[in-house]
């Protein structure tokens, strides 16, 4: 009974202090529902702040980008109304969540002005997008976080077409837990679609206390306290994994160190939100029929979902950005898209009615997440969900025809790099290790440009996946479990290791600079999952600024 008092009075303080942070009546009823849901046809600079809205950059001397788009990214505190009876307060770029859709095409040189209106510092990381290495906004490592009222201009060519997204690497286990990442979309000019949608997929903190309803905004004796989503709290700490048990409820969480307890919680992420709305708030796909369409999936939370598309015959086309090589028809399978990875659908609108895109799993959580692809002009009833039925799983290292490859199992390496991960107790306290250490002490990947790096990646961890980024870089992957892929190459730069599975992959030395390598639960990264890939004889211009708070992970 003392430690729920405890809980009590520390959740009571952190409503007050939010509630101060706050200004509930400027964007509470703001709608995002379309903030990134555009099709390719609409331009991108329809979500851009004009850079005159607040001056001229102060912080870096670029030259001016004559060939491509240019926005301005303000990070901001607001608030996201997530469904009619519930609205959350975040952190935002452009005052939503997801941030401004950044759509561009191949060739565009792309100029990003980030501007900061929050308390804390921030950055912003392309995620698997091959920047240069000053552009990759890591916090200590390539430039110094971005301080309250400061600005810094990211500036890089747009080489590459596909799905990627972008999130503040400024203690990003919290910053991008509160909303701070949008999507990146790199247009083929060979790709054409009549219907483009992005999916950006996460989840959050709520509870009876935390509802920031209208009837309990504002009033801190209520029972909704005006808490949020208990945003003041450091979730770097708290060991999460992949299970989804529900029996922490009735525990003590208040060493917030899960992983203690024998188990992984992350029960208390009770909202599933596609685009920032959840349940019967999210908005349809509309499309007619004969329609070409393409559903971009970007996992932006810390939770696995497996997604299904009910009705139709779909391919997967790209995984990670990546063109997948004469990729089949299927149907009802379920695409498991792992913390920070993104798949790509296309599918012919062919079977007009109102059908189901949505989570499949055990927990009733995931019924939340789903969004009906609405045909224009018929009125049927939406197909009833069959979220619990448990569906054959969709393979990408067995889809698709084989090609042609940069590397092959056979062939010699420059370097061969095991990652032992792990979950492991170390002075009390619960961390996730490479090879039995955890950052800044791991062993480093140092390497020549032009070098062949093999990785083998071992997942010893009992109960925790653990999705593997690369900064900065691409890497093929070779084999699962001492067997070869069968189907198509697959190119990532992130792959979910589950609890017993050995991957090997491989990638070449083509980006100099210092790259994070590391697991994208960024809980596991927080407490010790990162290593760095590091070129020999690379020099930055960048000296770290000791006063700023640089926090990288």
């Amino acid at each position: 009974m003392k430690n729920k008092l405890k809980i009590l009075l520390a959740i009571g303080a952190i409503s007050i202090v939010l509630t101060g942070c706050f200004d509930t009546n400027k964007h509470e009823d703001m709608d995002h529902s379309n903030m990134n849901m555009e099709q390719s046809e609409k331009s991108s600079e329809a979500t851009a702040t004009p850079k005159e809205a607040w001056g001229d950059n102060k912080l870096t001397q670029t030259t001016p980008a004559v060939d491509g788009k240019e926005y301005t990214i303000t990070a901001q505190a607001s608030h996201l109304k997530v469904s009619n009876d519930k609205t959350l307060p975040v952190w935002t770029f452009n005052n939503s969540v997801p941030g401004p859709e950044i759509r561009v095409k191949v060739g565009d040189t792309v100029k990003i002005h980030l501007k900061n209106e929050l308390e804390e510092p921030v950055s912003i990381h392309w995620h698997g997008y091959p920047v240069p290495n000053d552009m990759d906004g890591i916090p200590g490592v390539t430039q110094d976080a971005v301080v309250a009222g400061k600005s810094f201009t990211y500036e890089f060519k747009a080489t590459v077409p596909g799905t990627y997204w972008y999130h503040s690497h400024q203690d990003s286990v919290n910053q991008v837990d509160k909303g701070l990442y949008g999507t990146l979309i790199v247009e083929d000019p060979n790709e054409s679609y009549d219907r483009d949608y992005t999916l950006v997929l996460d989840e959050w903190m709520s509870s009876g206390s935390m509802n920031m309803n209208k009837e309990s905004e504002g009033d801190s004796s209520s029972d909704g306290h005006n808490m949020g989503d208990m945003e003041g709290m450091d979730h770097s700490q708290m060991g999460h994994g992949q299970s989804e048990s529900k029996e922490s409820e009735s525990m003590d969480h208040s060493n917030m160190n899960m992983g203690s307890m024998g188990g992984h919680d992350m029960s208390m992420y009770d909202v599933y939100t596609m685009n920032g709305k959840t349940g019967d708030a999210i908005d349809k796909l509309i499309v007619k029929e004969g329609d070409k369409v393409r559903i971009r999936l970007v996992n932006a939370g810390y939770i696995t979902h497996t997604m299904h598309l009910h009705g139709h015959e779909f391919k997967v086309i790209a995984s990670d950005g990546q063109p997948v090589n004469s990729p089949a028809v299927i149907t009802d399978q379920g695409m498991s898209i792992a913390p920070g990875e993104r798949y790509d659908i296309e599918f012919t609108a062919n079977k007009p009615g109102n059908w189901l895109l949505e989570e499949h799993g055990t927990d009733d959580r995931v019924k939340n997440m789903r969004t009906v692809i609405a045909y224009e002009g018929v009125t049927t009833q939406t197909d009833t969900s069959n979220a619990k039925e448990k569906l054959p799983a969709f393979d990408l290292t067995n889809y698709g025809k084989q090609a042609q490859t940069k590397f092959t199992l056979d062939q010699k390496f420059d370097q061969d790099v095991l990652m032992d991960l792990n979950t492991e107790m170390k002075d009390g306290k619960m961390v996730y290790t490479i090879n039995g250490k955890v950052f800044p002490d791991t062993d480093k990947i140092k390497v020549d440009k032009g070098e062949k790096v093999k990785v083998t990646f071992v997942n010893n961890s009992m109960m925790d996946d653990h999705p593997m980024h690369l900064h900065g870089h691409f890497f093929q992957v070779l084999s699962r479990n001492g067997k070869p892929l069968e189907g198509a190459p697959v190119i990532k730069d992130t792959l979910n290791v589950k609890p017993g599975e050995e991957y090997v992959v491989a990638f070449e030395a083509d980006n100099p600079g210092d790259w994070m390598f590391h697991c994208h639960d960024l809980h596991h990264a927080a407490d010790g999952m990162v290593t760095d890939v590091m070129y020999k004889g690379y020099k930055s211009n960048y000296t770290p600024d000791p006063t700023v708070g640089n926090k990288p992970e």
